[in-house]
């Protein structure tokens, strides 16, 4: 018996398809109550991510209650740094609290074996999900970006203007292209242990791309990220993978054209129709409703999302926001949203 088509993972490979499949960055969250029960049995959010029955269950729950047609690993990209001995830490009302690297050694204390062990409970996770997922549903794993990754290495925390991040990239740029290596080699086995554990895609997150001028761009985002995505096609990994390289800009299109991404994520900044003549037809896109709309809900929610079921129906396209579920986005808006966009 032939075995249900896993739409996402077609879309990526280039099917187009009327009714896009769709998922949500942040799925998993705050804004269901079964995720807050859950949340509350761990310790801390580390504990959280490093638990793979509480993580299998906080990936799983947005797939039950929307049918979504990707279910994204529960984790965070912040566990590499954890990993690497910088006593990661998240502070409610603050954020993620680390202590700053202040140079490449900092990052390079422990063999490359130690750290993935270290973050062994996110491959149970995804070994377990796998195996809870109806067959049409894609996996897909994650990891921070070389840079994003970096940024918080370097300042401490996040919610900064990353102006210490970019100081380091312009008075010690060797240093600087040493925490960036350390990342990609170490991002690179992160990702093929969670392909090996059953993700039917990955997905790199960028999310401080944003604000960097066009050469730091492609230092600091494009070229990491080239690294990357080769070293994970040299261990071996053919699983396709998704750029997020969010508040790139005009800087997307030579991230689509010398990353080697299969597709990439659209910010909610993006305008469709430039999309369009920047990238190649063939390169799936990904996203890029404005996270708001969820909240705001109505004909005119529904109406953007047509706009853009539109705007991508000659392309290869999943249907995801441009940032990610807010916790006070109303449930009902979520179900709507998703019965618009398979216009059922």
């Amino acid at each position: 018996m032939a075995q249900p088509e896993k739409k996402l993972l077609e879309t990526l490979n280039g099917k187009i398809y009327e009714h896009p499949p769709v998922w949500m960055m942040r799925q998993a969250g705050r804004h269901l109550p079964e995720y807050l029960e859950l949340r509350g049995r761990a310790k801390d959010f580390l504990d959280f991510c490093y638990s793979p029955s509480l993580a299998t269950e906080a990936t799983l729950q947005p797939i039950r209650r929307y049918n979504m047609d990707g279910a994204i690993l529960f984790a965070d990209i912040l566990l590499i740094l954890d990993a690497m001995g910088r006593n990661v830490r998240f502070v409610k009302g603050e954020g993620p609290q680390l202590d700053p690297a202040s140079s490449a050694a900092d990052l390079d204390k422990f063999p490359l074996e130690k750290l993935l062990d270290r973050m062994s409970p996110v491959y149970e996770t995804v070994s377990r999900v796998k195996s809870q997922l109806a067959p049409e549903t894609t996996l897909i794993g994650f990891a921070g970006a070389p840079w994003t990754v970096a940024v918080y290495a370097i300042e401490g925390k996040g919610g900064t203007d990353k102006s210490a991040a970019r100081l380091k990239a312009y008075q010690d740029p060797e240093d600087l292209d040493a925490i960036l290596d350390i990342l990609v080699e170490t991002t690179a086995h992160y990702l093929k242990a969670q392909a090996d554990a059953g993700a039917d895609a990955l997905m790199v997150f960028d999310s401080w791309a944003e604000g960097l001028a066009e050469d730091s761009m492609d230092r600091l985002v494009i070229k990491p990220t080239q690294k990357l995505i080769q070293r994970v096609r040299d261990l071996g990994v053919t699983q396709p993978i998704i750029g997020f390289p969010r508040g790139s800009g005009a800087m997307l299109e030579p991230y689509a054209k010398h990353t080697g991404v299969t597709g990439v994520g659209l910010d909610t900044a993006l305008p469709v129709k430039w999309v369009h003549e920047a990238l190649p037809k063939s390169m799936p896109v990904q996203g890029n409703l404005d996270p708001l709309r969820l909240i705001s809900g109505g004909d005119a929610m529904d109406a953007r999302i047509r706009e853009i079921k539109s705007a991508f129906k000659d392309r290869p396209h999943i249907f995801n926001l441009g940032h990610g579920v807010t916790p006070q986005t109303p449930i009902s808006n979520v179900e709507r949203a998703v019965k618009v966009i398979r216009e059922e």
